[in-house]
């Protein structure tokens, strides 16, 4: 099933990689969507049309709700990002939900083009080499600018510095673009995470025009694939996979 929103951006120049919401999964307590690029999560300083109004009007046509519908925002992904978002109806599963995350019992994977091609990378943690398909941890310390709205590496002892880590494997790369496709599993969530380290590395997310000012289309190729939790409710585990999507998306 799909939900429309693009009648929600008549004269705005948003510019979007799908024309509907791709919705994976939806029960009494919890909806699981793809978000596009180029919608926020929720409001922001420029006012865009946001997920959490998008998916409180599909709601409220659908079930046929008067007044005002209740929906969680549980996690967020950049306006600049797609992927995979898990929304609460209820406020019990909202709080159940957040409070998993808090815990670490929350799962969220993603795919990533990288410009340049990191194989070449010598001595990271003193190997020699990068292996295709073999597991690195990655650690930094990371420092948001509010007035950048950009988060960039910074010493441990830092005013404001947290700790960033994930893994990531190196899936394939294209020589002849000079491209790295790599598989991120988020430990921690900070602000523009993947983005910030892997461009700390030298090694930006392809088409981020935030950390790389050559692009301008908003739209990053990096994508949430794989999101896994207990269900708030029903207490079995949860996962979401659209790898073939997310490919299809890459065009890798």
């Amino acid at each position: 099933m799909k939900i429309e929103f693009k009648d929600l951006l008549k004269d705005k120049n948003i510019k979007t990689n799908y024309d509907e919401i791709p919705l994976i999964y939806e029960d009494n307590h919890i909806l699981v969507v793809i978000k596009p690029a180029g919608i926020p999560s929720q409001k922001d300083k420029n006012n865009d049309i946001s997920m959490i109004e998008i998916i409180k009007r599909y709601i409220k046509i659908t079930k046929n709700k008067p007044g005002d519908v209740y929906l969680g925002l549980i996690h967020r992904l950049d306006t600049p990002t797609t992927g995979l978002m898990v929304f609460a109806k209820t406020s019990k599963a909202a709080e159940r939900l957040s409070a998993n995350m808090r815990k670490g019992n929350f799962s969220k994977k993603y795919l990533a083009i990288l410009k340049g091609n990191i194989l070449n990378l010598k001595g990271f943690k003193n190997k020699s080499k990068f292996e295709i398909n073999t597991e690195y941890n990655l650690i930094n310390y990371l420092r948001k600018d509010g007035k950048l709205n950009k988060s960039f590496v910074c010493r441990k002892e830092d005013k404001n510095a947290k700790k960033a880590e994930l893994n990531f494997k190196v899936l394939k790369v294209n020589n002849s673009k000079n491209l790295s496709l790599v598989d991120v599993e988020l430990i921690t969530g900070r602000h523009h995470q993947i983005r910030a380290q892997f461009t700390h590395m030298g090694f930006p997310v392809y088409h981020d025009s935030k950390y790389d000012k050559k692009y301008n289309d908003n739209i990053l190729r990096l994508i949430a694939y794989n999101l896994e939790f207990d269900h708030p409710t029903l207490k079995n585990k949860m996962q979401f996979n659209v790898f073939e999507e997310a490919m299809k998306f890459l065009e890798f």
